[in-house]
C-alpha cells in the first residue's frame, strides 16, 4: 500500500514518517508532497491508497486539497495530521470527507487508532 503525506514542513513529514513506522505501518511505502497542490497532482500520478494531510499550507491547503479531489470525484482515504483539532475543525473535516483528524502532538496511538480501519 502506499501512502502520501503531506506537509509543508519537511521536519513534520519526517516526524509523520517515523511515527507512522513505529505504529507498524513500516511495509508500506510512502511519499511526499510539500502542499495541498503537489499532493493533488501525486494522487493523480501516484494513486496513493491513502493520503494523510496537514491543514495549513501555502499554495493549497489540505482542506482546498481534499474538495478538489471529491470534486473530481477521487474517493481516495484522506485524513488531517495537524495542530487544528477543534470540534469545529473536525465537523468541517468530516463535511468534507475526510476519515479522521489526528490532532498535534501526536503518538503511534492516535495513528493506530486512526489507521486500522483504513489500512486493513
Amino acid at each position: 500500500m502506499k501512502i502520501l503525506v503531506t506537509d509543508d514542513s519537511r521536519v513534520m513529514r519526517q516526524i509523520v514518517i517515523r511515527t507512522l513506522r513505529q505504529a507498524g505501518y513500516d511495509d508500506h511505502e510512502i511519499i511526499q508532497a510539500e502542499d495541498g497542490w503537489e499532493a493533488l497532482q501525486m494522487v493523480g500520478a501516484e494513486k496513493p491508497d491513502l493520503v494523510l494531510s496537514d491543514w495549513n499550507m501555502p499554495e493549497m491547503t489540505g482542506i482546498e486539497c481534499l474538495e478538489a479531489l471529491r470534486a473530481a470525484g477521487s474517493q481516495v482515504p484522506f485524513g488531517f495530521v495537524t495542530s487544528e483539532g477543534s470540534p469545529e475543525m473536525r465537523e468541517k473535516a468530516a463535511n468534507a470527507g475526510a476519515l479522521f483528524l489526528i490532532a498535534k502532538p501526536f503518538t503511534e496511538e492516535n495513528f493506530r487508532d486512526a489507521l486500522d480501519g483504513v489500512l486493513s
